[in-house]
């Protein structure tokens, strides 16, 4: 009898112990998000790690790598945080360079770009931008498809955490993001928003909102 309830308090004295640990460390990681960020050490990260693709100041110089600049740093952090666990929004190339970082790492860099002057961007493709601003500010209501300005602004400057800047993105970038949601290979999107809306999307639609977006400022 006496063993038995020996062996038992062992018991809840580890499970109760795991719990305090879990509490701690979800306490600590609750105060590290809040902290304020570090520029110098985002700094050091964006130019040791993210430069050569998203440029120093974060205004990139390929299309196929998306303009950081002036993007909501929340925002950022989250993407970061989904590359890093490569679930629901998979990328090798981004899981590699985000994998050394740390929550602070994580919230400096994106507090970092997040303050830097975007460039501004042009459409390349003037036939388009025409049905990308219908699309955009009034969406299709034949298909379903809400106007984008809802969640991301008149003037694509998005909605910190929820929803990111658009202004002045590659179109390139962002037609590639919609045809991901569309396809269902990026799953990051909260209540699955953005697959329901993209898959409602046709190619054109998809190259016309981008192209709009990409010279709103």
């Amino acid at each position: 009898m006496c063993n038995g309830v020996g062996v038992a308090m062992r018991v809840w004295a580890v499970g109760f112990a795991g719990f305090i640990s879990f509490i701690a460390a979800t306490v600590w990681s609750a105060d590290a998000i809040k902290k304020a960020p570090d520029p110098a050490n985002g700094e050091r990260i964006a130019t040791q790690i993210c430069a050569a693709c998203h440029g120093a100041d974060g205004n990139s110089a390929a299309s196929a790598n998306p303009h950081l600049a002036g993007q909501h740093a929340e925002y950022l952090a989250k993407q970061l945080h989904d590359f890093k666990s490569n679930k629901d929004r998979k990328n090798a190339v981004m899981m590699g360079m985000v994998a050394p970082l740390s929550v602070d790492d994580v919230r400096d860099v994106a507090a970092y770009y997040g303050a830097q002057k975007p460039k501004p961007g042009f459409a390349q493709n003037k036939e388009l931008v025409a049905l990308g601003q219908k699309l955009y500010r009034g969406g299709n209501s034949a298909t379903g498809v809400p106007a984008c300005a809802a969640c991301h602004g008149p003037d694509g400057s998005g909605l910190p955490s929820q929803y990111p800047r658009l202004a002045g993105q590659f179109a390139e970038y962002t037609t590639s993001q919609l045809k991901a949601f569309r396809a269902g290979e990026r799953a990051n999107d909260a209540n699955q928003m953005m697959r329901v809306i993209a898959a409602r999307m046709t190619d054109r639609e998809v190259a016309a909102v981008a192209q709009y977006a990409a010279g709103l400022r």
